[in-house]
């Protein structure tokens, strides 16, 4: 972990900083906490534009394609309930 040296801190939030104590990141990671939920696969036919912009997507926020396809329509049918 990166530690962080403050200069004219506020005195208060120096001494908070000077007794904290560090603890280990104990939550799981976003992409850990999806699929937790039961998936059944499928077979599905998209136009290449719709998968490339799914791809590009992923990709800028690294995360897979298709777990953001089966997001948008989980959230899809959602809204049909």
């Amino acid at each position: 972990m990166n530690s962080t040296i403050y200069e004219n801190a506020p005195r208060d939030i120096a001494e908070a900083i000077e007794h904290s104590v560090e603890v280990d990141d104990f939550l799981p990671q976003p992409n850990e906490l999806l699929g937790k939920i039961n998936k059944k696969r499928i077979t599905i036919t998209l136009s290449e534009r719709s998968i490339e912009r799914f791809k590009d997507f992923a990709k800028k926020h690294d995360t897979k394609y298709q777990t953001l396809i089966s997001e948008v329509v989980d959230a899809y049918s959602a809204r049909l309930q």
